[in-house]
C-alpha cells in the first residue's frame, strides 16, 4: 500500500514537472525594457512613437521620461539611461564630457521638426498678435513691461492692447525648448546676445519659472496678461492663443507644418555630418523663425546585443514609417536629405 502510495506521488510530481515544462515553452519572450530621457518639446510624438513600437514589437517596450532637454543630455552621460534627447544639440564641451565619461561618442540623430510659439493670455484681447524680434527680445530683457507699449502696438493696431504688465513666463528647467527660443534671440539681437546668450539653462532677467512645456503651457494658462513660448502641439493641445512672429523676410509669419518645414530647406542641403545645426531665422519668406530640428542622443557603442538591435530596429523604422505619423501632431517631418544621411550613420552603432 505504501508503495502504491509512493508510485502516485511520484506520477503526480511527473506531470506537475511536465505542465510546468510545458507552460514556460509557451510562456511569452520577456520583455526587453530600454530606457530614455529628456525634451519635452517632442515628448507627444515619442510618447505615440514608443507605444506604436510596442505593439508592432511587443517583446520591445520603451520607457521615456519627459524631464527636460538639459536632464536628457545629463542622464545618458552619465549611463543612466539608454538614450537620451534634446532640443539643443551637445555644445563641443558636452560631447568631450561624454566621451570622457562613457569611453565612446555620442551619435545626434533629427527625428522631427518643430516650432516654438509666443502663447499669451490677456483678458478682453481676441485675435493673433504679431511679435516682432524687437518685442520678443524687450519683453524677455524686461525693457517692455506693458501690453500697450509702442514696440507691441504699433504692429497690432488692429487690437486694443491694454496698460496692464505683462508677466513673463518661461522654463525653470534645463530645456531644449529655450535653447531654440533664446537662439532665435541671440541671432536677432545683440543685446540679448551679450547679456543673456545661448544654453538650455539661462539667467533670465525677469519672469516666472515653470517646468516643461507642460508647466510653462498651465501657467500661461491661469495667469491673466502672460506670455510664455512652448512648442506647437502645446498651444494646439491646451487651446492657447499664440501669436505670428516677424522672419528675417520681415514677414509676420505663424507657425504650422508648412512654415516650419520651409525652415529646414536650406539646412537639409548642407546637413553636417554630426547633424548638429540650428535653423533659426532663416532666410526665406514663408518661413517661421523659430524652429528646430529635436534629437535623439544614443551612443555609437552598444555592448548589450538586444539592446543594440532593439534601438537600431526603432532608428529604423523612426526614419520610415514613423515619419508618416508627425503631422497629425503638428511636427514637420524630416525632409529626405536628412533621412538618407541618418541611415548611414546609424551604421556606426556598434558593440
Amino acid at each position: 500500500m505504501k508503495g502504491e502510495v509512493t508510485m502516485k506521488k511520484a506520477i503526480v510530481g511527473a506531470v506537475l514537472i511536465a505542465l510546468t515544462a510545458g507552460n514556460v515553452a509557451l510562456a511569452d519572450p520577456p520583455v526587453l525594457s530600454i530606457t530614455g530621457a529628456g525634451a519635452t518639446f517632442p515628448y507627444p510624438i515619442y510618447s505615440k512613437w514608443f507605444d506604436t513600437y510596442h505593439k508592432l514589437h511587443t517583446n520591445i517596450e520603451i520607457n521615456y521620461q519627459s524631464i527636460g532637454s538639459g536632464g536628457g543630455i545629463r542622464q545618458v552621460t552619465e549611463g543612466t539611461v539608454d538614450f537620451g534627447a534634446t532640443d539643443g544639440p551637445m555644445d563641443d564641451k558636452a560631447l568631450k564630457g561624454f566621451s570622457d565619461k562613457r569611453g565612446c561618442n555620442v551619435l545626434h540623430f533629427p527625428t522631427v521638426l518643430g516650432g516654438v510659439v509666443p502663447i499669451y493670455n490677456i483678458p478682453g484681447v481676441e485675435g493673433e498678435i504679431k511679435f516682432t524680434p524687437e518685442a520678443l527680445v524687450g519683453i524677455y530683457l524686461g525693457t517692455i513691461s506693458k501690453w500697450n507699449d509702442p514696440v507691441i502696438a504699433k504692429d497690432n493696431a488692429h487690437l486694443k492692447l491694454p496698460a496692464n504688465d505683462i508677466v513673463v513666463v518661461h522654463r525653470s528647467d534645463g530645456s531644449g525648448t529655450t535653447y531654440i527660443w533664446v537662439d532665435f534671440l541671440s541671432k536677432v539681437s545683440k543685446d540679448w546676445k551679450e547679456k543673456v546668450g545661448v544654453g538650455t539653462s539661462v539667467k533670465w532677467p525677469v519672469g516666472l519659472g515653470g517646468k516643461g512645456n507642460e508647466g510653462v503651457s498651465g501657467m500661461v494658462k491661469q495667469t491673466p496678461n502672460s506670455i510664455g513660448y512652448v512648442e506647437l502641439i502645446y498651444a494646439l493641445q491646451n487651446k492657447m492663443s499664440y501669436g505670428s512672429v516677424k522672419n528675417a523676410a520681415g514677414k509676420f509669419v505663424k507657425a504650422n507644418l508648412k512654415s516650419v518645414t520651409a525652415a529646414a530647406a536650406g539646412a537639409a542641403k548642407n546637413m553636417p555630418e554630426d547633424f548638429r545645426v540650428s535653423i533659426t531665422n532663416p532666410p526665406g519668406e514663408d518661413v517661421y523663425p523659430i524652429a528646430s530640428f529635436t534629437w535623439l542622443l544614443v551612443p555609437d557603442q552598444i555592448k548589450d546585443e538586444a539592446k543594440r538591435k532593439a534601438i537600431v530596429g526603432f532608428l529604423q523604422w523612426m526614419l520610415d514609417k514613423g515619419q508618416k505619423m508627425t503631422e497629425a501632431l503638428q511636427y514637420a517631418p524630416l525632409p529626405k536629405e536628412v533621412v538618407e544621411k541618418e541611415k548611414k550613420a546609424i551604421e556606426k552603432i556598434h558593440g
